[in-house]
């Protein structure tokens, strides 16, 4: 049977786990962002090597400041630990500001404004992911977006986005389309 002491105590603990996971969303220049992204010197190349040498996949995610869908990504979607550990564990996220100013090197060696090359994946819209191939040698020096093998182009809810991220994961862009891989996933 269930007593007050323990249900508040379940509700107490509840409240914690969710505060631990929005917490571990900080800003940086007005961008949401994790702590657990990729700490990168904006070389996808280098980016790319590391993340396979890891045993990894590498995700390039292009968001900007006041967006609602991308507050949605890291308030939502990334506070759901099954989703948040599944991603950790398989793929390494650089994070991109739409309208940044860094200095970006493309997989093709070009080096870029990071808002030009966000633009360039992106357009206007974000959140916006680029997913790329698990080996750098399947890159063939063409620049990233040309080189993805999956693309999130906006909001996704959490069951579908969580999908993306396991459609990646185990090649199936391979063999079919995303749209497939849901419906044969439900």
């Amino acid at each position: 049977m269930r007593t007050r002491r323990r249900t508040l105590l379940a509700g107490v603990v509840g409240i914690a786990a969710v505060r631990g996971a929005v917490a571990a969303t900080v800003e940086s220049g007005g961008l949401l962002t994790q702590s657990w992204f990729l700490q990168s010197f904006l070389d996808l190349r280098e980016d790319l090597e590391g993340a396979a040498a890891a045993g990894k996949r590498l995700v390039v995610l292009v968001e900007q400041k006041g967006c609602p869908f991308c507050r949605d990504l890291h308030t939502v979607n990334f506070a759901d630990p099954t989703i948040t550990d599944y991603v950790r564990a398989r793929f390494e996220v650089v994070q991109l500001d739409l309208h940044g100013s860094r200095e970006v090197t493309d997989l093709d060696g070009t080096k870029h404004e990071e808002k030009a090359l966000a633009r360039r994946i992106a357009g206007q819209m974000t959140p916006v992911a680029i997913f790329l191939p698990a080996r750098p040698e399947e890159v063939g020096g063409r620049p990233v977006h040309e080189a993805a093998v999956a693309k999130m182009p906006g909001y996704l809810p959490p069951a579908p986005f969580l999908a993306l991220f396991r459609f990646v994961a185990e090649e199936a862009y391979r063999r079919e389309s995303f749209e497939a891989y849901l419906r044969r996933a439900s």
